[in-house]
Protein backbone atom coordinates (compact mmCIF):
# COMPACT_ATOMS: atom_id res chain seq x y z
CA UNK A 1 0.00 0.00 0.00
CA UNK A 2 3.06 2.18 0.98
CA UNK A 3 5.00 1.82 -2.40
CA UNK A 4 1.36 2.57 -4.48
CA UNK A 5 0.85 5.46 -2.40
CA UNK A 6 4.32 7.04 -3.15
CA UNK A 7 4.22 6.10 -6.92
CA UNK A 8 0.69 7.16 -7.35
CA UNK A 9 2.18 10.56 -5.90
CA UNK A 10 5.24 10.74 -7.80
CA UNK A 11 3.82 9.91 -11.12
CA UNK A 12 0.76 12.58 -10.57
CA UNK A 13 3.99 14.69 -9.89
CA UNK A 14 5.63 13.66 -12.97
CA UNK A 15 3.09 14.05 -15.47
CA UNK A 16 2.31 17.88 -14.21
CA UNK A 17 6.02 18.27 -14.62
CA UNK A 18 5.54 17.37 -18.51
CA UNK A 19 2.52 18.71 -19.10
CA UNK A 20 3.66 21.99 -18.16
CA UNK A 21 7.30 21.54 -19.87
CA UNK A 22 9.13 22.37 -16.45
CA UNK A 23 12.02 20.54 -16.56
CA UNK A 24 14.25 19.08 -19.28
CA UNK A 25 17.22 16.58 -18.93
CA UNK A 26 20.29 18.52 -18.14
CA UNK A 27 18.68 20.51 -15.60
CA UNK A 28 20.64 21.26 -13.28
CA UNK A 29 17.32 21.57 -9.88
CA UNK A 30 17.56 23.78 -6.76
CA UNK A 31 15.26 22.80 -4.44
CA UNK A 32 13.85 25.42 -2.40
CA UNK A 33 13.29 23.74 1.53
CA UNK A 34 12.30 26.15 3.96
CA UNK A 35 12.00 22.74 6.66
CA UNK A 36 7.75 22.62 6.12
CA UNK A 37 6.06 19.46 4.95
CA UNK A 38 5.73 20.75 1.26
CA UNK A 39 8.79 21.89 0.26
CA UNK A 40 10.56 18.12 2.54
CA UNK A 41 8.04 16.33 0.17
CA UNK A 42 8.85 18.25 -2.55
CA UNK A 43 12.77 16.99 -2.17
CA UNK A 44 11.48 13.86 -1.93
CA UNK A 45 9.37 13.27 -4.89
CA UNK A 46 12.25 15.20 -7.08
CA UNK A 47 15.03 12.94 -5.47
CA UNK A 48 12.67 9.31 -6.25
CA UNK A 49 12.05 10.99 -10.10
CA UNK A 50 15.64 12.78 -11.04
CA UNK A 51 16.63 8.94 -12.71
CA UNK A 52 13.64 9.57 -15.06
CA UNK A 53 14.12 13.16 -15.54
CA UNK A 54 17.52 13.17 -15.99
CA UNK A 55 18.09 16.18 -13.38
CA UNK A 56 20.59 17.06 -11.17
CA UNK A 57 19.51 18.23 -7.71
CA UNK A 58 21.21 20.55 -5.28
CA UNK A 59 19.45 22.15 -1.89
CA UNK A 60 18.75 25.56 -1.02
CA UNK A 61 17.40 27.10 2.01
CA UNK A 62 17.34 31.16 2.77
CA UNK A 63 17.21 31.62 6.55
CA UNK A 64 14.49 34.83 7.49
CA UNK A 65 16.27 35.58 10.91
CA UNK A 66 12.24 36.12 12.11
CA UNK A 67 12.00 33.29 14.76
CA UNK A 68 15.27 33.28 16.56
CA UNK A 69 16.62 29.54 17.24
CA UNK A 70 13.29 28.19 15.78
CA UNK A 71 14.81 29.89 12.39
CA UNK A 72 18.44 28.54 13.50
CA UNK A 73 16.66 25.01 13.64
CA UNK A 74 14.83 25.14 9.92
CA UNK A 75 18.58 25.47 8.90
CA UNK A 76 19.90 22.84 10.55
CA UNK A 77 17.06 20.68 9.71
CA UNK A 78 17.76 21.37 5.86
CA UNK A 79 21.38 21.20 6.08
CA UNK A 80 20.75 17.43 7.52
CA UNK A 81 18.32 16.36 4.49
CA UNK A 82 20.81 17.32 2.28
CA UNK A 83 23.14 15.20 3.69
CA UNK A 84 21.41 12.29 4.25
CA UNK A 85 20.33 12.67 0.20
CA UNK A 86 24.39 13.97 -0.47
CA UNK A 87 23.03 16.82 -2.05
CA UNK A 88 24.96 20.08 -2.62
CA UNK A 89 23.59 22.99 -0.23
CA UNK A 90 22.92 26.55 -0.81
CA UNK A 91 22.17 28.65 2.08
CA UNK A 92 22.27 32.18 2.74
CA UNK A 93 20.22 33.98 5.23
CA UNK A 94 18.95 37.65 5.81
CA UNK A 95 17.45 40.51 8.18
CA UNK A 96 14.20 40.34 6.76
CA UNK A 97 12.51 42.41 9.43
CA UNK A 98 15.57 45.17 9.25
CA UNK A 99 14.98 45.28 5.06
CA UNK A 100 11.01 45.45 6.13
CA UNK A 101 11.32 48.76 8.08
CA UNK A 102 13.98 50.53 5.67
CA UNK A 103 11.86 49.43 2.56
CA UNK A 104 8.11 50.00 4.64
CA UNK A 105 7.21 46.50 3.34
CA UNK A 106 5.35 43.68 5.24
CA UNK A 107 7.25 40.78 6.62
CA UNK A 108 5.95 38.53 4.07
CA UNK A 109 6.82 41.24 1.29
CA UNK A 110 10.07 42.02 2.39
CA UNK A 111 11.14 38.10 2.96
CA UNK A 112 9.64 37.28 -0.39
CA UNK A 113 11.76 40.09 -2.39
CA UNK A 114 15.08 38.85 -0.08
CA UNK A 115 14.08 35.25 -0.75
CA UNK A 116 13.59 35.59 -4.37
CA UNK A 117 16.83 37.74 -4.76
CA UNK A 118 18.63 34.88 -3.68
CA UNK A 119 17.32 32.39 -6.23
CA UNK A 120 17.79 35.09 -8.76
CA UNK A 121 21.36 35.13 -7.99
CA UNK A 122 21.84 31.24 -7.64
CA UNK A 123 20.14 30.96 -11.23
CA UNK A 124 22.57 33.26 -12.61
CA UNK A 125 25.73 31.50 -11.41
CA UNK A 126 24.76 28.32 -12.82
CA UNK A 127 20.94 26.85 -11.79
CA UNK A 128 18.74 26.13 -14.18
CA UNK A 129 15.39 26.12 -12.03
CA UNK A 130 14.05 26.64 -8.72
CA UNK A 131 11.42 24.46 -7.70
CA UNK A 132 9.70 25.50 -5.06
CA UNK A 133 6.72 24.14 -3.05
CA UNK A 134 3.81 25.84 -3.86
CA UNK A 135 0.39 23.53 -3.32
CA UNK A 136 -3.05 23.45 -5.24
CA UNK A 137 -4.01 24.51 -1.44
CA UNK A 138 -1.57 27.70 -1.81
CA UNK A 139 -3.27 28.44 -5.31
CA UNK A 140 -6.70 28.05 -3.69
CA UNK A 141 -5.36 30.86 -0.85
CA UNK A 142 -3.98 33.12 -3.48
CA UNK A 143 -7.02 33.52 -5.77
CA UNK A 144 -9.44 33.91 -3.39
CA UNK A 145 -7.35 36.86 -1.59
CA UNK A 146 -6.79 38.53 -4.92
CA UNK A 147 -10.67 37.81 -5.54
CA UNK A 148 -11.60 39.65 -2.47
CA UNK A 149 -8.94 42.55 -2.64
CA UNK A 150 -10.25 43.22 -6.23
CA UNK A 151 -8.60 41.28 -9.24
CA UNK A 152 -9.36 40.65 -12.55
CA UNK A 153 -8.51 37.70 -14.73
CA UNK A 154 -4.63 38.45 -14.44
CA UNK A 155 -4.77 38.51 -10.20
CA UNK A 156 -7.26 35.28 -10.54
CA UNK A 157 -4.67 33.69 -12.63
CA UNK A 158 -2.48 33.54 -9.27
CA UNK A 159 0.75 31.42 -8.98
CA UNK A 160 1.63 30.56 -12.51
CA UNK A 161 3.69 27.55 -12.82
CA UNK A 162 7.02 28.82 -13.93
CA UNK A 163 8.01 32.26 -13.48
CA UNK A 164 10.31 34.03 -15.60
CA UNK A 165 12.84 35.64 -12.67
CA UNK A 166 13.41 39.45 -12.82
CA UNK A 167 16.07 40.38 -15.07
CA UNK A 168 16.55 37.69 -17.07
CA UNK A 169 16.36 37.45 -20.31
CA UNK A 170 16.61 33.51 -20.59
CA UNK A 171 13.72 31.35 -20.69
CA UNK A 172 15.53 28.60 -19.38
CA UNK A 173 16.31 30.19 -15.91
CA UNK A 174 13.19 29.86 -14.44
CA UNK A 175 11.44 29.35 -10.88
CA UNK A 176 8.90 26.22 -10.90
CA UNK A 177 6.43 24.82 -8.97
CA UNK A 178 5.64 21.45 -9.79
CA UNK A 179 3.45 20.81 -7.12
CA UNK A 180 0.41 23.05 -7.64
CA UNK A 181 -1.62 20.60 -8.94
CA UNK A 182 -1.05 18.89 -5.79
CA UNK A 183 -3.09 18.84 -1.88
CA UNK A 184 -0.99 19.68 1.12
CA UNK A 185 -2.43 16.86 2.61
CA UNK A 186 -1.31 14.83 0.24
CA UNK A 187 1.85 15.50 1.03
CA UNK A 188 1.64 15.25 4.60
CA UNK A 189 0.36 11.74 3.99
CA UNK A 190 3.19 11.18 1.56
CA UNK A 191 5.77 12.17 3.79
CA UNK A 192 4.01 10.20 7.08
CA UNK A 193 4.07 7.03 4.84
CA UNK A 194 8.11 7.62 4.79
CA UNK A 195 8.65 8.08 8.09
CA UNK A 196 9.97 11.48 7.29
CA UNK A 197 9.45 14.84 9.68
CA UNK A 198 9.06 18.15 8.68
CA UNK A 199 9.37 21.28 11.07
CA UNK A 200 5.87 23.13 11.57
CA UNK A 201 6.55 27.16 11.45
CA UNK A 202 4.92 28.94 14.14
CA UNK A 203 4.05 32.17 12.23
CA UNK A 204 1.87 29.99 10.17
CA UNK A 205 -0.91 29.84 12.65
CA UNK A 206 -0.35 33.80 13.59
CA UNK A 207 -3.95 34.88 12.38
CA UNK A 208 -2.98 38.70 12.20
CA UNK A 209 -1.97 37.51 8.39
CA UNK A 210 -4.29 37.76 6.21
CA UNK A 211 -3.51 34.39 4.38
CA UNK A 212 -3.56 31.96 7.66
CA UNK A 213 -6.98 33.20 8.27
CA UNK A 214 -8.16 32.27 4.86
CA UNK A 215 -6.20 28.94 5.15
CA UNK A 216 -7.41 28.07 9.03
CA UNK A 217 -11.12 29.77 9.25
CA UNK A 218 -12.23 30.94 5.64
CA UNK A 219 -11.56 27.63 3.90
CA UNK A 220 -12.40 25.55 6.34
CA UNK A 221 -16.45 27.32 6.50
CA UNK A 222 -16.39 27.58 2.71
CA UNK A 223 -15.41 23.72 1.91
CA UNK A 224 -17.77 22.62 5.35
CA UNK A 225 -20.89 25.21 4.01
CA UNK A 226 -20.81 25.65 0.47
CA UNK A 227 -18.30 23.82 -1.63
CA UNK A 228 -16.36 20.79 -0.39
CA UNK A 229 -13.84 20.92 -3.50
CA UNK A 230 -13.90 24.69 -3.30
CA UNK A 231 -9.74 24.16 -3.41
CA UNK A 232 -9.80 22.47 -6.25
CA UNK A 233 -12.57 24.95 -8.18
CA UNK A 234 -10.50 28.06 -7.17
CA UNK A 235 -7.37 26.18 -8.73
CA UNK A 236 -9.06 25.37 -11.71
CA UNK A 237 -10.32 29.35 -11.98
CA UNK A 238 -6.30 30.45 -12.18
CA UNK A 239 -5.91 27.77 -14.89
CA UNK A 240 -8.58 28.87 -17.25
CA UNK A 241 -7.47 32.44 -16.00
CA UNK A 242 -3.72 32.02 -17.03
CA UNK A 243 -5.42 30.48 -20.36
CA UNK A 244 -6.90 34.29 -20.75
CA UNK A 245 -4.53 36.04 -19.97
CA UNK A 246 -2.10 34.69 -22.49
CA UNK A 247 -5.00 34.61 -25.16
CA UNK A 248 -5.55 38.73 -24.34
CA UNK A 249 -1.62 39.52 -24.01
CA UNK A 250 -1.32 38.25 -27.45
CA UNK A 251 -4.21 40.36 -29.21
CA UNK A 252 -2.85 43.71 -26.61
CA UNK A 253 0.94 42.93 -28.45
CA UNK A 254 -0.79 43.27 -31.89
CA UNK A 255 -3.11 46.31 -31.20
CA UNK A 256 -0.69 48.23 -29.03
CA UNK A 257 1.55 49.79 -31.55
CA UNK A 258 -1.63 50.38 -34.14
CA UNK A 259 -3.05 52.42 -30.72
CA UNK A 260 -0.14 53.47 -28.76
CA UNK A 261 2.42 56.29 -29.85
CA UNK A 262 4.86 55.84 -26.83
CA UNK A 263 6.81 59.21 -27.49
CA UNK A 264 4.05 61.15 -27.43
CA UNK A 265 2.46 59.26 -24.56
CA UNK A 266 -0.71 59.17 -26.57
CA UNK A 267 -3.67 56.73 -27.57
CA UNK A 268 -4.86 57.04 -31.14
CA UNK A 269 -8.79 57.19 -30.97
CA UNK A 270 -9.75 56.55 -34.60
CA UNK A 271 -8.03 52.92 -33.68
CA UNK A 272 -9.05 52.40 -29.93
CA UNK A 273 -13.04 53.09 -30.62
CA UNK A 274 -12.62 50.21 -33.15
CA UNK A 275 -11.86 47.98 -30.26
CA UNK A 276 -14.45 45.68 -28.12
CA UNK A 277 -14.55 47.23 -24.65
CA UNK A 278 -12.31 44.41 -22.87
CA UNK A 279 -9.66 45.02 -25.57
CA UNK A 280 -10.09 48.79 -24.78
CA UNK A 281 -9.17 48.40 -20.88
CA UNK A 282 -6.42 46.20 -21.67
CA UNK A 283 -5.25 48.40 -24.24
CA UNK A 284 -5.12 51.32 -21.67
CA UNK A 285 -3.60 49.38 -19.12
CA UNK A 286 -0.98 48.52 -21.45
CA UNK A 287 -0.19 52.49 -21.90
CA UNK A 288 -0.11 53.45 -18.65
CA UNK A 289 2.35 50.36 -17.40
CA UNK A 290 4.48 51.12 -20.59
CA UNK A 291 4.64 54.68 -18.82
CA UNK A 292 6.13 53.30 -15.81
CA UNK A 293 2.45 53.11 -13.24
CA UNK A 294 0.19 50.44 -12.90
CA UNK A 295 -3.75 50.91 -13.14
CA UNK A 296 -6.69 50.02 -11.04
CA UNK A 297 -9.86 49.44 -12.67
CA UNK A 298 -11.14 52.86 -11.59
CA UNK A 299 -8.41 54.20 -13.44
CA UNK A 300 -8.77 52.82 -16.38
CA UNK A 301 -12.74 53.56 -16.34
CA UNK A 302 -11.88 56.84 -15.64
CA UNK A 303 -9.55 57.18 -18.92
CA UNK A 304 -12.28 55.46 -21.02
CA UNK A 305 -14.60 58.51 -19.67
CA UNK A 306 -12.12 61.24 -20.74
CA UNK A 307 -12.08 59.08 -24.49
CA UNK A 308 -16.51 59.67 -24.33
CA UNK A 309 -16.78 62.98 -22.86
CA UNK A 310 -13.55 65.05 -23.45
CA UNK A 311 -12.60 66.17 -19.41
CA UNK A 312 -9.27 65.65 -18.53
CA UNK A 313 -8.78 63.34 -15.31
CA UNK A 314 -5.59 62.69 -12.74
CA UNK A 315 -4.16 59.52 -12.25
CA UNK A 316 -1.22 57.46 -10.20
CA UNK A 317 2.21 59.06 -10.00
CA UNK A 318 1.17 62.89 -10.80
CA UNK A 319 -0.19 62.08 -14.26
CA UNK A 320 -3.30 63.43 -16.10
CA UNK A 321 -5.00 62.35 -19.10
CA UNK A 322 -6.56 64.65 -21.68
CA UNK A 323 -8.49 64.15 -25.17
CA UNK A 324 -7.66 65.96 -28.18
CA UNK A 325 -9.64 65.51 -31.71
CA UNK A 326 -7.93 62.77 -32.36
CA UNK A 327 -5.84 61.20 -29.09
CA UNK A 328 -6.03 61.29 -25.88
CA UNK A 329 -2.58 62.22 -24.40
CA UNK A 330 -0.52 61.21 -20.71
CA UNK A 331 1.09 63.92 -19.34
CA UNK A 332 3.24 63.94 -15.55
CA UNK A 333 2.36 67.78 -14.20
CA UNK A 334 5.15 66.18 -11.37
CA UNK A 335 6.48 69.47 -10.02
CA UNK A 336 9.98 68.03 -10.28
CA UNK A 337 10.70 69.07 -6.71
CA UNK A 338 13.49 67.33 -5.19
CA UNK A 339 10.95 65.96 -2.74
CA UNK A 340 9.07 63.25 -5.26
CA UNK A 341 10.62 59.78 -6.43
CA UNK A 342 9.89 58.54 -9.86
CA UNK A 343 10.11 55.38 -11.41
CA UNK A 344 9.72 53.82 -15.02
CA UNK A 345 10.17 50.42 -16.75
CA UNK A 346 12.79 50.79 -19.76
CA UNK A 347 12.58 47.64 -22.18
CA UNK A 348 15.83 46.50 -23.69
CA UNK A 349 15.79 47.32 -26.22
CA UNK A 350 13.67 50.96 -25.91
CA UNK A 351 13.85 53.97 -24.22
CA UNK A 352 11.12 56.11 -22.23
CA UNK A 353 10.35 59.60 -21.43
CA UNK A 354 11.30 61.12 -17.65
CA UNK A 355 9.19 64.00 -17.07
CA UNK A 356 10.98 64.24 -13.84
CA UNK A 357 14.49 64.81 -15.93
CA UNK A 358 13.37 66.18 -18.66
CA UNK A 359 15.55 63.35 -20.99
CA UNK A 360 14.82 60.44 -22.69
CA UNK A 361 16.21 57.27 -21.63
CA UNK A 362 17.31 54.78 -24.16
CA UNK A 363 18.35 51.20 -23.94
CA UNK A 364 20.13 50.22 -27.31
CA UNK A 365 22.04 47.29 -28.38
CA UNK A 366 25.27 47.57 -30.37
CA UNK A 367 28.45 46.61 -31.24
CA UNK A 368 30.75 46.03 -28.40
CA UNK A 369 33.61 46.83 -31.56
CA UNK A 370 31.86 50.01 -32.91
CA UNK A 371 33.37 52.76 -31.39
CA UNK A 372 32.16 53.48 -28.45
CA UNK A 373 33.82 54.10 -24.65
CA UNK A 374 33.71 50.60 -23.16
CA UNK A 375 33.85 52.13 -19.80
CA UNK A 376 30.07 52.98 -21.02
CA UNK A 377 29.01 49.50 -21.98
CA UNK A 378 27.17 46.92 -20.78
CA UNK A 379 27.36 43.31 -21.07
CA UNK A 380 23.93 42.49 -22.54
CA UNK A 381 23.85 38.50 -21.76
CA UNK A 382 23.92 39.35 -18.21
CA UNK A 383 20.91 41.65 -18.17
CA UNK A 384 17.85 41.20 -18.60
CA UNK A 385 14.66 42.94 -21.24
CA UNK A 386 13.67 45.23 -18.51
CA UNK A 387 15.72 47.03 -16.70
CA UNK A 388 13.75 50.24 -14.16
CA UNK A 389 14.88 54.05 -14.39
CA UNK A 390 14.43 55.91 -11.21
CA UNK A 391 16.03 58.26 -8.90
CA UNK A 392 18.73 56.87 -6.43
CA UNK A 393 17.13 55.79 -3.09
CA UNK A 394 18.46 55.98 0.32
CA UNK A 395 21.01 52.89 0.86
CA UNK A 396 21.96 52.64 -3.12
CA UNK A 397 25.33 51.06 -3.68
CA UNK A 398 27.29 51.42 -7.02
CA UNK A 399 30.72 50.13 -7.98
CA UNK A 400 32.23 52.01 -11.13
CA UNK A 401 34.56 50.68 -13.03
CA UNK A 402 38.39 51.45 -11.62
CA UNK A 403 37.39 51.98 -8.05
CA UNK A 404 38.56 50.12 -5.24
CA UNK A 405 35.33 49.51 -3.55
CA UNK A 406 31.68 50.20 -3.60
CA UNK A 407 30.02 53.27 -2.43
CA UNK A 408 26.95 54.62 -1.34
CA UNK A 409 25.64 56.47 -4.65
CA UNK A 410 25.08 59.34 -2.11
CA UNK A 411 28.42 59.71 -1.20
CA UNK A 412 29.72 59.61 -4.79
CA UNK A 413 27.31 62.29 -6.01
CA UNK A 414 28.67 64.44 -3.01
CA UNK A 415 32.13 63.92 -4.32
CA UNK A 416 30.96 65.45 -7.67
CA UNK A 417 29.47 68.30 -5.86
CA UNK A 418 26.05 67.87 -7.13
CA UNK A 419 23.50 70.37 -5.12
CA UNK A 420 21.32 68.59 -3.05
CA UNK A 421 18.04 69.58 -4.97
CA UNK A 422 19.25 68.22 -8.11
CA UNK A 423 21.24 65.10 -6.36
CA UNK A 424 17.61 63.52 -5.14
CA UNK A 425 16.65 63.32 -8.68
CA UNK A 426 19.57 61.80 -9.81
CA UNK A 427 18.69 59.01 -12.07
CA UNK A 428 20.35 55.45 -11.86
CA UNK A 429 19.20 52.28 -14.31
CA UNK A 430 18.48 49.06 -11.80
CA UNK A 431 17.80 45.55 -12.22
CA UNK A 432 16.08 44.29 -9.85
CA UNK A 433 17.45 45.61 -6.50
CA UNK A 434 21.13 45.95 -8.16
CA UNK A 435 22.13 49.62 -9.80
CA UNK A 436 23.59 48.61 -13.20
CA UNK A 437 24.22 52.40 -14.13
CA UNK A 438 24.92 56.14 -12.64
CA UNK A 439 24.70 58.83 -14.29
CA UNK A 440 28.38 60.65 -14.73
CA UNK A 441 30.48 57.44 -13.85
CA UNK A 442 31.26 54.51 -15.64
CA UNK A 443 29.99 50.88 -15.48
CA UNK A 444 30.38 48.51 -12.74
CA UNK A 445 33.47 46.21 -13.59
CA UNK A 446 31.64 43.16 -13.60
CA UNK A 447 29.16 43.91 -15.69
CA UNK A 448 31.82 45.47 -18.90
CA UNK A 449 31.67 43.44 -22.10
CA UNK A 450 33.43 41.29 -21.76
CA UNK A 451 36.34 40.02 -24.66
CA UNK A 452 34.66 38.04 -27.09
CA UNK A 453 30.49 39.16 -26.34
CA UNK A 454 29.54 41.12 -29.80
CA UNK A 455 26.54 42.51 -28.23
CA UNK A 456 26.45 45.45 -26.13
CA UNK A 457 24.18 47.47 -24.26
CA UNK A 458 24.31 51.04 -24.37
CA UNK A 459 22.66 53.42 -21.83
CA UNK A 460 21.79 56.60 -23.40
CA UNK A 461 20.28 59.91 -21.94
CA UNK A 462 18.99 63.01 -24.22
CA UNK A 463 17.00 65.92 -23.77
CA UNK A 464 13.49 65.64 -24.26
CA UNK A 465 13.95 68.10 -27.93
CA UNK A 466 16.50 65.56 -29.29
CA UNK A 467 13.79 62.81 -29.79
Amino acid sequence: MYHKAVQTLAQSVLHYIRRNHLLKAGHRVGVAVSAGADSVALLHLLAELRKELGIVLSVIHFNHQLRGAESDADEQFVTDLALQYKLELHRESGDVAGYAAEKHLSLEAAARKLRYAYFWRLLEDGLDRVATGHTLDDQAETVLLRIVRGAGTRGMAGIYPQLLVDGSQFSEKTIIRPLLGTRRRELEAFLKALAQGWREDSSNRDLRHSRNRVRHGIMPRLERHLNPAVRETLAEVAEIARAEEDYWQQQVAQILPQAWQRDEAALKLAVMSNLPLALRRRVVRAAGESLGFRLEFAHVEDILQVARDGKSGMLPGGWTVSRSATELRFDCVSSGKASSDYEYSLRVPGRIKVPETGTWFEAELVSSRGGYNPDHLLDSTMLGKELRVRNWRAGDRFWPAHTKSPKKIKELLQELHIPGSERKLWPVVAQGADVVWVRGFPVPAHLRVREGVEDALAIKERPTGEL
